[in-house]
């Protein structure tokens, strides 16, 4: 059975690696080797977190000349935002 969006963004988000990824394109887009250089990670890790990510569609990615370019999708963010608030959300009892 293939994984829901939701599956696929909690497994993006489960990793530290991933989730420092994200928290170092808040102050805006990113290429793929500075990013690289905030790791003590091998360039291949790095590739799968990045596919990860792209995966769970919470980057994206645009080539410029042999760079690439990654950027936050904060759509995805809303979206889980308010699937949590629904999940979570309680309900007031009558009087």
């Amino acid at each position: 059975m293939p994984a829901s969006p939701s599956d696929t963004l909690f497994k993006a988000i489960a990793d530290p690696t991933r989730r420092e990824i994200l928290r170092l394109l808040k102050a805006g887009p990113k290429n793929a080797g500075e990013l690289a250089q905030e790791f003590d990670v091998t360039n291949g890790a790095m590739s799968h977190h990045f596919n990860v990510l792209k995966a769970a569609d919470l980057v994206r990615a645009k080539r410029d000349g042999q760079q690439i370019i990654y950027s936050l999708n904060l759509t995805v963010f809303e979206d889980a935002a308010m699937m949590l608030a629904e999940l979570f959300r309680v309900k007031k009892a009558r009087k």
